[in-house]
């Protein structure tokens, strides 16, 4: 997998993941992978989980180090039209759709567990 598209999913798993094993294959993913792209939306959520549990500095230095090491990918025309479609089509939430849509756009593989991305029958998807 050359290009992916991490969904909020992996970084849950890569921050509170509770097995050890999981944790390390977050890691070695995220070192092994060339093109990585997080959409805006997942900052928020990973801002927002943090901000949450761990309070705002956390989250302010966690969300940099995600722009320090991911091409972010804002919310754009395509992107939002593109969405749109498929949260309508494919019933998802508003969050999961832009994630699928800035993947479809990119051409790249959607990295998560989550089984709504797996419906999105033009979407390509893996797991750790």
């Amino acid at each position: 997998m050359h290009k992916i598209v991490f969904d909020t999913r992996f970084f849950m798993e890569h921050y509170y993941g509770q097995n050890q094993a999981v944790v390390q294959k977050t890691k070695e993913t995220i070192r092994k992978t060339p093109e990585r792209f997080i959409s805006s939306i997942v900052l928020h959520e990973v801002y927002q989980l943090t901000l949450k549990l761990e309070g705002r500095e956390l989250a302010i230095l966690r969300t940099a180090l995600l722009e320090k090491d991911f091409r972010v990918v804002n919310i754009d025309l395509e992107i939002a039209k593109s969405s749109a479609e498929i949260r309508h089509r494919y019933k998802m939430s508003l969050a999961d759709s832009i994630i699928a849509a800035t993947a479809l756009q990119l051409k790249a593989t959607c990295l998560s567990d989550d089984k709504h991305f797996k419906n999105v029958t033009e979407l390509k998807t893996a797991w750790i």
